[in-house]
């Protein structure tokens, strides 16, 4: 086998390894949304699956990034405003201390759901590489958005809420 035969067959299995491992991550808009088991500030098991029959913002941010708490007032004004309608949000911080995540929470008075993801497993299972990130999770639990790189404003939560809040049998109104 000569050389330009090996680095080809080298390329090849790299390529093959890389499309199987794509294969084996959950899909995620248009598929079902992995399951979600961590705690929360009080020390609750709080679970996706928990809130099936909702339209669910999850949302990862870190108490460090600057854009995360910009958009976190636009989510409470949603959240207060579409929870008796079906809405959710459920903040997965990341990798931080709870003490910290607890302080920030009560400082700027967010009632929403807030779990901690402190070794990064489901942050890695969603695929999340920068924060803040958010999917939208209609309420037979099929992410159908994933928000990156801008930041969610109140008329783009009601807007997706409208587009997903009736979708199926299951619907959040």
């Amino acid at each position: 086998m000569n050389m330009k035969s090996v680095r080809s067959a080298v390329l090849m299995v790299i390529i093959l390894v890389g499309l199987l491992g794509m294969a084996g991550r959950p899909p995620l808009v248009g598929g079902p949304a992995p399951e979600i088991s961590l705690k929360d500030l009080q020390g609750h098991e709080i679970r996706l699956s928990d809130f099936r029959g909702k339209v669910v913002l999850l949302n990862f941010w870190a108490t460090w990034c600057k854009p995360c708490k910009e958009e976190m007032p636009a989510m409470q004004t949603s959240y207060d405003k579409l929870r008796d309608k079906g809405f959710v949000v459920l903040a997965v911080n990341e990798l931080e201390d709870t003490d910290r995540v607890v302080e920030h929470i009560r400082t700027h008075a967010h009632t929403f759901v807030v779990v901690m993801d402190r070794n990064n497993n489901i942050a890695n299972r969603y695929g999340v590489v920068g924060l803040p990130a958010s999917f939208i999770i209609d309420p037979q639990g099929i992410v159908r958005e994933r928000i990156t790189g801008n930041l969610l404003t109140v008329s783009r939560i009601d807007e997706l809420f409208t587009r997903y809040g009736s979708v199926g049998p299951f619907s959040a109104r």
